[in-house]
């Protein structure tokens, strides 16, 4: 413990009071002490490289590859992803994966290649395995989007687990993006990325890192196809990126590269390659379908961490409904429990809680509570006591409890990486279902502990069974937060079987969609923080979480009038959209700001409200094909270099384009158009694409463009379905897609595709079926007409 450690752990323990604070740096000492005893020194290392190959054994979908210092398995699946695994590492078992390892493709085979080499050829990808261990990835066109280079190991001489490191190339135009949420993306620039799920420990801002929720998940676009490649293993690690350079026909190009080095683990890769629709199509059918959240989760949601009891909540409900105000649900923090305690309330301040949702429930408003990991070992009390009774929490290389300092001061963590402990604790969730709440919020689970010095987490040493397998928390770190939102998860399938569980978690890691989605955490107020807020749910849907959202306004401080409603109308186009804001900020409801902002709150509100019946129909087709409700621009034209770096504007779904203001005092902006016509929906003024054009922006909204020829579920005067149309460029059709409302239960509703086309001077739009094509089953309005018709 160094003297700027000392100085730090001097001012913690003055930020969060005398006796927390000491209870913060004892904590912090124990961690010390427990990986000073727990983890042994690695002492001397020796480096190894896999060597030349020896022999080959051919099998289903690859083979095995036997080099003179390591055995290399290499596997083709039949959704087309790529498997490969050093040392003997198998597909299995994985955090990841969803119902196991997908079945080989028959039709791929191990061959010999040129220069003593092996191959496999896939429908989609060619895999190619020099002498030495290099690893390369071409298209079926015989086109290379990325070579690994060998692998190195690091050993400890005495033994113990090996750190390692894989060098990559990729082509001198490709992009990196990815790597879970990155608040400077979504384009990754030239840096070093930490893979390890961190709470910065304060409001975040936009060149921070790492986050609260970290993968080894790469998405790389390039000219000739994009590809993701996941390298599955939750222990602490770095990429390094560099982007390459072309040299301007002369031959002479500069690759691109990627270098990952990890702790440790096994050195294992999956590859998927395509267009980005069928890369995250491939990645969900290999990680699992994204929760599809309750049809209120999609509306508005609004939190704040200070409401203090039963009639603040009542009295800014009511503001919301006064006011004209569309509100779906309110969050309760940390406040709401009894001395911080989870899974209890503070009878003072919440006397009536049940009471309070079923009044909330009326006016269609649902209830969502907060759900921290820390528990106060304190015997007598409920959940303590049972967690003792079933050995949940995480303990020591001595055996004993490990213990940190979250809000209820002294605390034990349950350890989620044992089924037992996943059913003991998602039992829990019983009582706040009885509390009246219908959602969970996940918080402050990567784990954090306060510490005074160096990291907020549990001591590296901590064990954790691991699925029986045991391990420490080097290894269980990253999946801490993944185990939890399972725990809930499928507790509240049992619990409650008529509805679609709702949990959203702060943390997690790849495959995190199965169980709900995510928030950006505590991003900064501030201009940088709004535009932090549009990289994180980009990033983290191309990673395969598709659901996710910001603090509007940010966590801290008091934004302007002007940065909150800008913030708010990005919100209204993002899968989660909530209002929230730490102890010490200011007020987030609309009123505060003005009746400006008010008024231009209310627009955004009601076009929020309007576009339900897409947003539902995105999170469903998110579910069965893996792309995201929010995509980048470039997602059917990845080969457009110029759309492939705009990071200020996105496409929901296929039909809009959302183009937020993230400047001050901007009134108009520059928006990169994809390839098509497009329409301004509130002025239905047309714009020509590819190019870049000059649109609108006045406070009162910002600029949102409808794809020509989209056809879009809305809701109606009448509050039914409607289709609006947009209409298409002539002698071209259009169309969309529409997943009904089948309620908040299991039903898996049939999609229904639509076509619009022209039929003499109207457009006309038909249902497609097996059976052929016949009348909407909803009214029809169709927007763009005299626009299109003058063209």
């Amino acid at each position: 413990m160094n003297g700027r450690d000392l100085v730090r752990s001097m001012r913690m323990v003055g930020s969060l009071g005398t006796a927390q604070g000491l209870r913060t740096v004892r904590a912090a000492w124990r961690r010390w002490r427990a990986d000073a005893v727990g983890l042994p020194p690695r002492g001397p290392e020796r480096a190894r490289v896999p060597g030349v190959v020896q022999s080959a054994e051919p099998g289903p979908g690859g083979g095995v590859l036997r080099f003179s210092r390591s055995v290399l398995r290499i596997t083709v699946a039949v959704n087309g992803a790529v498997f490969w695994g050093w040392d003997g590492a198998e597909a299995e078992p994985s955090y990841a994966l969803a119902g196991g390892c997908p079945e080989p493709d028959p039709r791929a085979v191990l061959e010999p290649d040129t220069d003593g080499g092996w191959r496999v050829v896939a429908e989609r990808v060619t895999v190619v395995v020099s002498r030495h261990g290099a690893v390369e990835v071409l298209t079926p066109g015989g086109v290379t989007l990325r070579r690994e280079l060998p692998p190195r190991w690091w050993e400890p001489v005495g033994g113990g687990r090996a750190r390692w490191m894989q060098r990559s190339e990729v082509a001198a135009d490709a992009r990196f993006f990815g790597l879970g949420g990155r608040a400077s993306g979504p384009r990754l620039r030239n840096g070093t990325y930490r893979l390890w799920n961190t709470d910065p420990g304060r409001a975040f801002g936009a060149q921070d890192d790492p986050l609260y929720l970290t993968m080894p998940v790469q998405m790389v676009v390039a000219d000739a196809a994009t590809h993701l490649v996941f390298h599955d293993t939750s222990w602490d690690g770095t990429v390094t990126l560099r982007e390459g350079e072309e040299g301007a026909g002369s031959g002479h190009d500069r690759m691109g590269m990627s270098e990952l080095r990890m702790e440790g683990g096994p050195l294992r890769c999956w590859v998927m390659v395509g267009n980005p629709a069928r890369v995250l199509l491939a990645w969900a059918s290999l990680t699992g379908g994204a929760a599809v959240p309750p049809a209120w989760a999609l509306g508005h949601h609004h939190a704040r961490w200070g409401f203090g009891s039963e009639q603040e909540v009542r009295r800014i409900v009511s503001g919301h409904l006064r006011r004209g105000l569309p509100l779906d649900a309110v969050h309760l923090d940390i406040d709401h429990f009894d001395d911080h305690r989870v899974f209890t309330v503070d009878q003072e301040r919440f006397p009536k809680l049940p009471q309070l949702a079923d009044d909330l429930r009326r006016d269609g408003i649902r209830l969502v509570s907060i759900v921290d990991p820390a528990v106060k070992p304190e015997p007598g009390a409920a959940v303590y006591d049972g967690g003792e009774a079933v050995d949940a929490f995480v303990r020591d290389a001595g055996g004993r409890q490990v213990k940190g300092v979250v809000w209820p001061g002294e605390a034990v963590f349950p350890d989620f990486t044992h089924a037992r402990v996943r059913e003991w604790w998602g039992a829990l969730y019983e009582e706040r279902l009885t509390q009246g709440f219908a959602g969970f919020w996940h918080d402050m689970n990567e784990p954090t502990s306060f510490t005074a010095f160096g990291e907020s987490t549990l001591p590296r040493s901590a064990r954790h069974s691991l699925e029986g397998r045991g391990g420490d928390h080097r290894e269980a770190h990253n999946v801490y937060a993944l185990c939890m939102a399972r725990a809930a998860y499928e507790a509240l399938r049992e619990l409650s079987p008529k509805e679609r569980p709702f949990v959203f978690s702060r943390s997690g890691w790849a495959g995190l969609q199965r169980y709900g989605g995510t928030w950006s955490g505590d991003v900064a107020t501030g201009w940088p923080g709004l535009r932090a807020s549009l990289s994180l749910v980009l990033g983290l849907g191309l990673c395969g979480v598709p659901y996710s959202g910001p603090d509007i306004g940010g966590y801290d401080g008091s934004p302007s009038p002007e940065l909150y409603l800008r913030w708010f109308q990005l919100g209204a186009y993002l899968p989660l959209f909530r209002t929230h804001a730490g102890l010490r900020a200011g007020r987030r409801e609309p009123w505060e700001f003005g009746p400006d902002v008010l008024e231009y709150a209310r627009v955004a509100l009601l076009e929020r409200r309007r576009l339900l019946p897409y947003f539902l129909t995105l999170a469903h087709l998110a579910r069965r094909t893996g792309a995201p409700y929010v995509r980048p621009v470039w997602w059917w034209t990845p080969e457009d270099r110029a759309l492939r770096d705009c990071e200020d504007a996105f496409l929901l779904g296929d039909s809009l384009l959302v183009a937020p203001v993230l400047d001050p005092g901007a009134d108009r902006r520059a928006v990169q158009l994809p390839r098509g016509r497009w329409y301004d929906v509130v002025t239905e003024r047309v714009y020509e694409g590819p190019g870049q054009v000059l649109v609108d922006a006045p406070l009162s909204r910002i600029p949102v463009l409808a794809r020509a020829g989209a056809v879009l579920p809305v809701r109606g005067e009448d509050g039914g379905v409607e289709l609006e149309v947009w209409a298409p460029v002539r002698g071209r059709t259009g169309g969309g897609l529409v997943v009904p409302d089948a309620g908040d239960g299991w039903d898996e509703p049939e999609i229904e595709r639509y076509v619009a086309r022209w039929q003499g001077r109207q457009v006309v739009v038909e249902r497609e079926s097996e059976g052929g094509s016949g009348e909407p089953d909803y009214p029809v309005r169709v927007r763009g007409l005299d626009r299109a018709r003058s063209q």
